[in-house]
């Protein structure tokens, strides 16, 4: 059973580290999470960061076995925030087990510190226990992605 979801700051290089690990496995991903892992002083700063929440799920033991990272967003047609969720993903043998649940709700509580009026995500279709996930927590919409070449 995971314990309490935990908020990551600066200092907890090992938990971010073994969080892109749980990511690239969750995601069948290794390319993007873990074939160029970012140096210590890049993932200090981005821990650091007021507009970034990372929050992970320990086993009994300390192990990561779920997580999430988001971005708040400041608005500029009302003095207001949205959070994104950008990715959120829990260690196979820990999954349905309210794990994801869990780690939203503390990020409801976050954003609602921070002042965001709305939390967002976006799913894939194909992605069924994402999909029901979600729409236990909140309203769907359906909406069109695109990704723009720099």
């Amino acid at each position: 059973m995971a314990s309490d979801s935990r908020r990551l700051t600066g200092r907890d290089l090992q938990a971010m580290r073994q969080l892109l690990a749980m990511f690239a496995e969750a995601f069948d991903d290794p390319e993007s999470y873990a074939s160029h892992p970012p140096s210590d002083a890049y993932l200090e700063a981005f821990l650091g960061r007021a507009d970034v929440v990372v929050l992970t799920a320990l086993d009994e033991s300390g192990t990561v076995v779920g997580g999430l990272v988001a971005y708040v967003l400041p608005k500029f047609e009302q003095e207001r925030s949205e959070v994104y969720i950008y990715d959120l993903a829990v260690a196979q043998p820990h999954r349905r087990r309210k794990v994801a649940t869990r780690l939203v709700e503390e990020l409801r509580r976050i954003a609602d510190e921070l002042g965001a009026y709305v939390i967002f995500v976006q799913a894939d279709p194909p992605d069924a226990p994402a999909v029901a996930l979600y729409e236990s927590l909140g309203t769907r919409e359906d909406v069109y992605h695109f990704d723009i070449p720099v």
